[in-house]
C-alpha cells in the first residue's frame, strides 16, 4: 500500500514525448514521482490523455506516478505519415511507455486503450503489474461500436466555432449535464488552413482500425486468458458497448478478475461518473499485492 499524501497539494505536472522505433512521437503528461509506484493511462478511440486528468491527479495526490499519454494519431501526438494504422502498433506504443517507466506499471485502459491493454498483459507477462478495463471486453457489441464511429465519421467538414462544435457533442452525450469548456474543446480540434476547426485525431485512422480490431477479436480473446497480473473490469451500467454476455465470457476467460458497475455511467464511464470511477481505481491500486 502507497502512502497518503495531502489530498489538498495539486500535484505537478510534466509534459514530455517519447519517440517510438518507428518514428512517432507520443505525447506524455506526468503527474507525482513516486519511484516504483507507477500508473499509465490509455484513452479510447477518439480521445486524448486529457480524458484522464481528473482521475491522474487524484491517483497522484494518493502518491503514484500517474501517466497519460496521447495515442498515435490523436492529440499531441503525431501522425503515421502513411496512414496505414493497426492495433499492433498501438500495442507496441503502450508497450514502450510502460517500458520508459521506473517499474512494470498498472496499466489503465478506457475501450480502445483497454483492448491494447488485454493484448500487452496477454503478451508480456511482465510489462505491467496490473490491469484496469473500463467498459471493454474481448468481445464487444458491434452496435455500441457502430454509434461510437458515426460520431467520428460525421462532420468531416469541420466546424465554424467552438459553439457548435459543442452543441455537436452536446448531442452525443445528452446526460451529461454540462457542456464542454472551450478549454477542454480546445484540445479536441484542430484549426484547419481554411479557418474550420477538425477533430484532432487522423481521420485515415476510423476504417482501418475499426477493421484491424474485429480481425483482432479472436487474439484478443486468446491474451485474456494468458493474463495473470491482478485484473478489473469497471463498467457502465448504460454501457451499449459491453452486455451482461460480454462480461461474463470475459470473467470466464479471466476467471480471477473482479468486476463493478458505476451505476448511471455510459460507455464514457470516467466522464460520466469520475468521483466514483476514481474511487474505484484506488480501492484497486490500495489492494495490490506487495511486491
Amino acid at each position: 500500500m502507497v502512502e497518503l499524501r495531502d489530498p489538498l497539494a495539486e500535484p505537478a505536472a510534466r509534459q514530455t514525448r517519447l519517440q517510438t522505433v518507428d518514428g512517432i512521437a507520443l505525447a506524455l503528461e506526468e503527474f507525482g514521482n513516486v519511484p516504483g509506484a507507477d500508473i499509465v493511462y490509455a484513452h479510447g478511440f477518439g480521445q486524448t490523455r486529457q480524458a484522464w486528468l481528473s482521475c491522474a491527479r487524484a491517483t497522484a495526490r494518493a502518491g503514484w506516478t500517474s501517466t497519460t499519454y496521447d495515442a498515435r494519431g490523436h492529440g499531441q501526438s503525431s501522425w503515421l505519415e502513411s496512414g496505414d494504422y493497426s492495433v499492433d502498433q498501438l500495442v507496441d506504443d503502450l508497450r514502450q511507455v510502460c517500458a520508459s517507466r521506473s517499474q512494470a506499471p498498472v496499466v489503465v485502459g478506457a475501450s480502445m486503450g483497454g483492448l491494447v491493454g488485454i493484448a500487452l498483459a496477454g503478451q508480456a507477462l511482465d510489462a505491467c503489474r496490473g490491469l484496469i478495463l473500463v467498459d471493454i471486453t474481448p468481445r464487444w457489441e458491434a452496435a455500441g461500436v457502430e454509434r461510437i464511429l458515426a460520431f467520428m465519421r460525421a462532420h468531416p467538414e469541420g466546424f465554424s466555432s467552438l459553439d457548435e462544435a459543442a452543441e455537436v457533442i452536446a448531442g452525443y452525450l445528452p446526460h451529461r449535464a454540462q457542456r464542454k469548456s472551450p478549454e477542454r474543446l480546445g484540445s479536441l480540434l484542430i484549426p484547419d488552413a481554411d479557418g474550420r476547426l477538425r477533430w484532432h485525431w487522423d481521420p485515415r485512422m476510423l476504417e482501418s482500425i475499426a477493421h484491424d480490431g474485429v480481425s483482432h477479436q479472436a487474439d484478443l480473446m486468446q491474451a485474456a486468458t494468458r493474463i495473470r497480473v491482478p485484473t478489473m473490469l469497471i463498467s457502465g451500467s448504460e454501457s451499449d458497448v459491453v452486455s451482461e454476455s460480454t462480461i461474463a465470457e470475459f470473467l470466464h476467460l479471466v476467471p480471477h478478475a473482479r468486476h463493478a458497475v458505476v451505476e448511471q455511467a455510459t460507455h464514457m464511464v470516467a466522464g460520466d461518473e469520475n468521483t466514483r470511477f476514481a474511487g474505484l481505481v484506488q480501492r484497486f491500486l490500495d489492494e495490490l499485492p506487495s511486491d
